[in-house]
């Protein structure tokens, strides 16, 4: 049991382990991201999602509407009504990235089956291999650490009323429809029960569908940069090898033709060859991952928008819980973009830096095309409009403070 729970840690860190951890952890919202998984989920995780479903969207969806849109206009209390809406919207982006999962689940599975086969291609035991783990060890620090803040912000959310002195909700100022009074047993028993399990669904969700898409983009960003270390070290490995293989030389009269310069440019042709065509599918597996949550990163980016303005207008002494959650978000889908367009940037420099000028006229040529597919975009995108980097992220804050500043004005 032990020995199967350290495969969670930081000790595993290649792509299949890893991708086995996630698929682990989604199957208990019934998403199995793995075709090759032919086991059925348990009845058990299906009662646990549609309890949790239930509970979340009784709690944060349907009361939420009601509370605005019926009860505001009766109590006229324009900072509850903020307060709940920014608690429902904010936390409907788990729930969007987990409807979006279930409706593409057929590409997400095709897209998983293509990063397990590239790195399937990968020599065990290899330098790139070794690099390539050492990389991904960061990616699944950057995912568990994601993990662990977004857990955490949903314990500590769901367990504030039993901490403070008093009979406390979660949020005192919401009302959950059809249970006034709040703070009456068994009203009040219901209300933290359904609370709790509703917010710690939404983080769930969020949590680890956010995880897959830190894993499966890292894999990008860590194939990259192993491949930026073999570019670098691809001069002094030409030379090793002449040393190592010239005593293997019976010709004497090779030595006329040059056999040095031969063999060091056949060895780099061939290692050239091979990062062409790594760098090739590695582009291709972002291309598709792009394409896949493309729409599912624009939707999360409009929501978070509105769910900041809202907490900022809520006032930070009523939402300092609910910001990180929103702010998590937008703050780690933009630092997933910039690891890749860093990683991308490191690539281009190791072409340059590759003592490409020792190489023959055909390597050279060779270098010239990995160059070229260096400069294309290797970027995530926000519907194809907005690349994930620290602009769009210092954009989006600029935005909500802007609107947020403006709204702050007519409502005082």
């Amino acid at each position: 049991m032990w020995k199967l729970a350290e495969k969670f840690g930081l000790k595993y860190s290649d792509l299949p382990t890893m991708l086995w951890s996630v698929s682990t952890f989604l199957k208990v919202l019934c998403v199995n991201i793995d075709k090759r998984d032919k086991k059925r989920i348990p009845i058990f995780f299906y009662v646990l999602t549609v309890v949790g479903a239930s509970s979340y969207s009784y709690v944060y969806i349907i009361s939420m509407v009601w509370f605005v849109l019926v009860r505001y206009p009766q109590t006229d209390d324009l900072l509850a009504a903020v307060i709940v809406f920014s608690l429902g919207i904010s936390s409907v982006i788990g729930i969007t990235k987990l409807i979006y999962a279930l409706i593409y689940i057929n590409s997400i599975r095709d897209l998983v089956e293509g990063y397990l086969v590239c790195d399937f291609q990968v020599t065990q035991g290899s330098r790139f291999h070794t690099n390539l783990t050492k990389y991904l060890r960061e990616v699944k620090k950057r995912a568990l650490t994601f993990w662990i803040v977004i857990m955490s912000n949903g314990v500590a959310y769901a367990t504030k009323p039993m901490i403070l002195p008093g009979k406390h909700l979660a949020e005192d100022l919401y009302v959950i429809y059809g249970l006034e009074p709040m703070h009456e047993s068994p009203n009040y028993e219901i209300a933290m029960a359904l609370t709790t399990v509703g917010v710690l669904f939404a983080c769930y969700t969020t949590a680890n569908i956010t995880a897959f898409f830190i894993t499966i983009s890292g894999y990008n960003e860590a194939q990259t940069l192993a491949l930026s270390e073999e570019l670098l070290l691809l001069w002094n490995d030409a030379k090793t090898f002449y040393q190592e293989t010239q005593n293997q030389i019976y010709n004497p009269q090779d030595i006329v033709f040059n056999v040095k310069a031969k063999l060091i440019n056949q060895f780099i042709k061939d290692r050239l060859k091979d990062i062409v065509k790594r760098h090739a599918v590695n582009i291709n597996l972002l291309r598709r991952l792009d394409n896949v949550y493309r729409g599912a990163v624009a939707t999360e980016f409009l929501i978070l928008i509105v769910a900041l303005i809202a907490e900022l207008l809520g006032g930070l002494a009523n939402t300092y819980l609910e910001l990180p959650f929103a702010l998590c978000q937008v703050a780690m889908d933009c630092v997933i973009g910039q690891r890749l367009l860093d990683a991308n940037d490191a690539f281009e420099s190791a072409v340059y830096a590759c003592n490409w000028e020792n190489f023959d006229k055909s390597n050279m040529k060779t270098v010239l095309v990995i160059l070229q597919n260096s400069q294309k975009p290797f970027t995530l995108s926000a519907g194809g409009v907005a690349i994930l980097n620290f602009v769009c992220l210092m954009s989006v804050l600029r935005s909500v403070y802007s609107a947020y500043m403006t709204l702050s004005t007519v409502l005082h």
